[in-house]
């Protein structure tokens, strides 16, 4: 094993993707704690689509789908009737087209933080969503295949030929399962970039904010795009050098830039 590959072993993001494949169905569980690891959005009171999203889904004051998008098409251009269709399909469960009201609503109004908010949080739950399709088709294919997978085969005669090593049965299976699982992960990571971009949007915005410079260099992070997150993590220890998680992202930035350095040689 190199040194790079020891250090980014020792990673958060990378432990997980390594070794607790099945642990993907928690990412949204674990995007959440590592927020509040750090002490992110403790004292942030909102009332947009997340919190719609937090707390189940209740219709109390939410528009119909069908009403919200009956106003859309009225006139495009009305950002709160998009901004009332976005949250009508986040509380409907209708994550993706939830994300495209929003970001048409971001388009009409670009400097509203909780909306750009929002719509990063959207990203980071279709993320999570496909993180969690592409465990789901990774059990469904070690399930599937389990019977062959323990199954002798067929032995002929002394020289050790046998027949039947290769199951064609397993073969498709597995070949089915990764194709899900590489389409599902490839989603994934789209999302998960979209959600880095929209941080980025938030930072010119609210460029004094640290809680969101935190968020993008975690988000960042996840996509292994080490230099963004090594950046955003300086300019959040620039803009509270005093916080309680300031030794933490100390240390998270030098883990960082060990991952980075070239392989030793030898």
């Amino acid at each position: 094993m190199t040194q790079q590959q020891s250090i980014e072993d020792t990673m958060f993001f990378v432990r997980l993707r390594r070794h607790a494949k099945w642990m993907f169905v928690l990412l949204a569980v674990i995007f959440a704690g590592g927020f509040v690891i750090f002490g992110v959005g403790a004292n942030n009171a909102g009332t947009g689509i997340g919190d719609v999203l937090a707390g189940g889904g209740g219709s109390n004051g939410v528009a119909s789908v069908s009403d919200a998008r009956e106003r859309v098409e009225e006139n495009p251009k009305n950002a709160d009737a998009q901004r009332e269709l976005a949250t009508a399909l986040a509380t409907d469960g209708r994550n993706d087209e939830a994300i495209e009201a929003l970001s048409a609503y971001v388009g009409l109004r670009p400097d509203d933080q909780d909306a750009l908010r929002e719509l990063a949080g959207l990203h980071l739950t279709e993320g999570n969503l496909r993180q969690q399709e592409a465990q789901n088709a990774q059990t469904r294919g070690a399930y599937l295949s389990a019977d062959s997978s323990f199954r002798e085969p067929l032995k002929l005669g002394k020289d050790g030929a046998t027949l039947g090593a290769d199951d064609p049965i397993t073969t498709a299976i597995t070949t089915e399962a990764n194709e899900a699982i590489n389409a599902a992960l490839g989603e994934a990571t789209r999302a998960y970039n979209q959600a880095v971009g929209t941080y980025e949007r938030l930072v010119k915005v609210v460029p004094n904010d640290p809680n969101v410079r935190l968020e993008l260099a975690q988000t960042a992070e996840q996509v292994r795009d080490y230099p963004k997150a090594i950046a955003a993590y300086r300019q959040f220890l620039r803009l509270a050098p005093d916080d309680t998680s300031a030794e933490i992202v100390k240390a998270q930035i030098k883990q960082l830039q060990a991952a980075l350095r070239p392989a030793a040689s030898g």
